[in-house]
């Protein structure tokens, strides 16, 4: 198999947006179909359909209006890299290009929390991203990675962390 250069999708993001969860890059069947997390085995819109109160199984674009509606923004911390297969382990890091945080927290003035979907966003974010940006203070939280291929975890235990995560940034934002 081939390392093909990929690249990532522009954030889901307005103005209002207070949380941002970065996941690393998309995987293959992301990419083929454009959609973050369209692997039907990944856990992400189910966790958020169950936290935010919709339906994980309506239009891709009505999953996007309610994170917007919820003030949560998504986006990918590689702007490209190769990489062969989907899984973050298989990422070539001589390769990878990061995407402009400095730009988007200059037009996202509200971001006060970044979750990390997976420890592989986390730790690229904290090498190639943190150094280089100026922002407000934010809190950074690694969760449980909604990926099928993360199996540590059932999916209740997912669930219940990413639920007590969003119960803290709701507690935080209100004081």
């Amino acid at each position: 198999m081939t390392k093909t250069l990929l690249y990532c999708f522009e954030p889901v993001a307005d103005c209002n947006a207070e949380i941002l969860i970065l996941g690393s890059m998309p995987g293959r069947e992301s990419l083929a179909a454009g959609q973050y997390y369209a692997n039907r085995r990944n856990a992400f819109w189910k966790i958020m359909a169950e936290l935010l109160g919709f339906d994980p199984n309506t239009p891709y674009e009505h999953r996007h209006h309610e994170l917007k509606k919820a003030r949560v923004a998504l986006w990918d911390v590689l702007q490209s890299c190769t990489r062969v297969g989907s899984l973050d382990a298989k990422i070539d890091t001589e390769s990878i290009t990061v995407n402009d945080f400095q730009g988007f927290f200059d037009s996202h003035k509200k971001i006060r929390t970044v979750f990390f979907n997976g420890s592989k966003a986390e730790s690229t974010y904290r090498r190639y991203v943190q150094p280089t940006v100026i922002t407000v203070p934010v809190s950074y939280v690694r969760l449980p990675s909604t990926s099928p291929a993360h199996a540590a975890l059932c999916y209740e235990q997912k669930l219940q962390a990413w639920k007590t995560a969003l119960d803290i940034a709701d507690r935080n934002k209100a004081t």
